[in-house]
């Protein structure tokens, strides 16, 4: 008989992340505590396809970004019997997947759209710490508001996240702020920006050149020391802003400054999508390295029109779960443990069909339960009951289980007095095990 030679052991792909427990109920944790925030300001729910068409980000993203350019998963799908194939692409971004579902079913036709969203996208770059090619996103998008009022609460739902997760302003994160202006506005400060750059030229690395007369902006966004002093001379998009301009800008700050917001203004701050129009802002940290962006966004009015939508003011922003649950283990922020309220445990199987009917009115009633697999000894049973993290212990010993009655322990404080309750009335009891 031949030997089988034995496969090779698959792993994920690089870059693309297991989440597995306990680390999977950090996760859990702070989403809910993100969905309640969300919720409190009136915003939707909202999913979309993980696939898109690659036209979608082209045309919303911009066709010289990096992410289109170098980054994004693109790719031709199989033809179909026509010979036609499909050009798709997994989301590096969510905000156009969200611009087009709204469009596309014409969510917009009556009035304007809060909405929010949790998912997975995707960017084939180096992995790192807080870089990831799978990385995930929560989001917010207020689609058909124009006014500065509206960036100003979107900015102020941003800050109430921060707060309610225990990161405090000045101390573990900073908001910066800009004006990206107008079309117009920006085609001036083009203009004066590429003849600046032009005098710096030979300052320029291959893709500062390349990207001169394509997107000069994004030049400015360098990381390179040697082009600092360059970048901070040229000229500032605030400096080329029309009244209106100023006037959106100015009733953003209005609001912030009169709900205590700190922020700092860096005329530099343009983001890495071409989309966005006025109002753009990030919060920032030190604590994660060159990771330091942990939310950003900003106004992105001509979006929906250029996606083939009627035409619609949008703005909202993304904040990334990588970076955020990094954030909050580098400064110490305590994240509560997923436990059960209850661990069951059963010294004998043949109690296990009363020890059933009791668990699941438990659970009925609101009470997590976890109940011990197989039969062990009542020694490695209740070792394995305070390793679960369980504040009680049911304990179904046979004499009291034929008594109708079944031992309720306290695994954490010691001074609360073992005590019997009855099998028969689960729930005039139930509630005393959420009470830890």
């Amino acid at each position: 008989m031949t030997e089988q030679k034995k496969q090779p052991q698959l792993q994920a792909v690089k870059g693309m992340n297991d989440i597995l427990p306990p680390e999977s109920a950090r996760w859990e944790w702070l989403e809910e505590k993100m969905r309640s925030v969300l919720q409190r300001y009136g915003y939707q729910n909202v999913r979309t396809p993980i696939v898109e068409p690659t036209a979608l980000f082209v045309r919303g993203i911009g066709e010289v970004t990096d992410i289109v350019e170098k980054e994004m998963y693109a790719f031709e799908d199989r033809a179909d019997k026509h010979g036609q194939a499909e050009h798709l692409a997994l989301r590096p971004e969510m905000t156009a997947g969200v611009v087009r579902a709204m469009t596309e079913h014409s969510f917009l036709r009556d009035s304007g759209r809060r909405l929010y969203y949790f998912g997975a996208m995707f960017r084939r770059e180096k992995p790192q710490k807080g870089r990831y090619r799978q990385f995930h996103q929560m989001g917010i998008e207020a689609l058909g508001f124009a006014g500065p009022d509206v960036d100003a609460e979107v900015i102020l739902l941003g800050n109430r996240l921060l707060r309610e997760l225990g990161l405090v302003d000045g101390e573990h994160f900073h908001l910066e702020l800009n004006c990206l202006g107008e079309a117009d506005e920006r085609r001036a400060h083009r203009e004066a920006l590429i003849a600046h750059l032009e005098q710096h030229i030979d300052l320029l690395d291959e893709d500062g050149k390349r990207r001169l007369h394509t997107n000069p902006l994004r030049v400015l966004d360098t990381k390179n020391p040697a082009l600092q002093d360059m970048a901070n001379a040229a000229p500032k998009l605030l400096d080329f802003l029309g009244e209106a301009s100023l006037a959106h800008f100015n009733g953003v700050r209005a609001i912030l400054d009169a709900a205590g917001v700190a922020y700092r203004i860096n005329p530099r701050l343009v983001r890495g999508l071409d989309y966005y129009n006025l109002t753009v802002f990030e919060w920032v940290t030190d604590k994660l390295g060159s990771q330091g962006t942990v939310c950003g966004g900003g106004r992105y009015d001509g979006l929906i029109e250029q996606l083939g939508g009627k035409p619609a003011p949008a703005v909202g922003f993304g904040m990334g779960m990588e970076r955020m649950l990094l954030l909050l283990e580098e400064v110490g922020v305590p994240v509560p443990p997923q436990a059960p309220a209850v661990y069951a445990i059963v010294p004998s199987a043949a109690v296990l069909p009363q020890v059933f009917v009791v668990l699941e009115g438990l659970r009925a009633a609101g009470v997590s339960v976890q109940m011990h697999p197989g039969q062990s000894g009542m020694k490695s049973q209740f070792k394995k009951a305070d390793g679960s993290g369980a504040a009680w212990a049911l304990i179904f010993g046979d004499d009291e289980v034929a008594q109708g009655l079944v031992a309720v322990k306290h695994l954490r404080d010691t001074a609360v007095p073992q005590t019997t309750r009855s099998l028969a009335d689960v729930s005039s009891w139930a509630s005393e095990l959420l009470r830890a």
